[in-house]
């Protein structure tokens, strides 16, 4: 009897400690003991704020949370303003986390910011950005446009092709909030903080490495020449 008791309290306890834990992101999830790479939920908002998404563990000493990947082409990415506001995708391949989602997070935590890349050939480099958030002052961000603010470039072989975006609210092909005369998002097939127009395009047409100023471009290091992976993830700074 002592030994179903026991059972019992332990499942209650186990229960209990999972209802309580509600982590905001990964670096959350990484200290509370889990090291593994994958698929987690977090609590970007409160209890009902429930997002899954793909946490890296392992770079650079792991707690990424990653709000944008791409790696084979299998989803949409030339969508309107509302999937990008709310987000698309599955966190366990293709996906974009949703703008609403990031900036909340940026409210919470001081963040930096890492994009990495791989070619066609199996090239891998990246570029780190030491602060990086979304609206941070704004009382409304999508009104704000949900502006980006990137800051601290450190290079790791991709160079710089995020520093010129700074300061750009979002655009898609059915809400034009760039510096250009005409469309960026519409002209590019893609969705991004643009300026006039990009110097990044990730979230542009999967073109299987091919020349073309539609694709997955990180112009610093390929040029127009379009990458074969691609991702943007977030871990708070001054981690102990």
């Amino acid at each position: 009897m002592k030994i179903i008791l026991g059972i019992l309290w332990m499942s209650m306890l186990v229960q209990s400690k999972s209802l309580m834990f509600q982590p905001l992101d990964c670096a959350d999830i990484y200290n509370d003991s889990s090291f593994t790479s994958g698929v987690y939920l977090i609590y970007p908002a409160g209890p009902n704020s429930g997002h899954y998404v793909y946490c890296d563990m392992e770079t650079d000493g792991g707690k990424w949370t990653v709000f944008q990947r791409r790696m084979d082409g299998t989803v949409n990415f030339y969508r309107g303003w509302d999937h990008y506001k709310n987000g698309f995708g599955h966190a366990a391949g293709e996906y974009w986390l949703g703008l609403e989602t990031i900036h909340l997070l940026t409210l919470k935590k001081n963040y930096e910011l890492r994009v990495d890349m791989e070619d066609f050939e199996g090239t891998k480099v990246y570029a780190n950005y030491t602060s990086f958030g979304i609206s941070l002052m704004a009382v409304n961000a999508e009104m704000d446009g949900y502006t980006l603010h990137v800051d601290g470039f450190q290079d790791g072989g991709a160079g710089d092709s995020l520093s010129y975006h700074s300061g750009s609210k979002f655009s898609t092909f059915d809400k034009d909030q760039d510096s250009y005369e005409g469309n960026c998002a519409v002209s590019y097939y893609g969705a991004y903080w643009y300026n006039s127009c990009y110097s990044s395009n990730p979230n542009g047409l999967y073109t299987w490495g091919a020349d073309s100023q539609l694709g997955l471009n990180w112009r610093a290091w390929k040029s127009f020449v379009s990458v074969k992976s691609f991702s943007m993830m977030i871990r708070p700074v001054n981690l102990t």
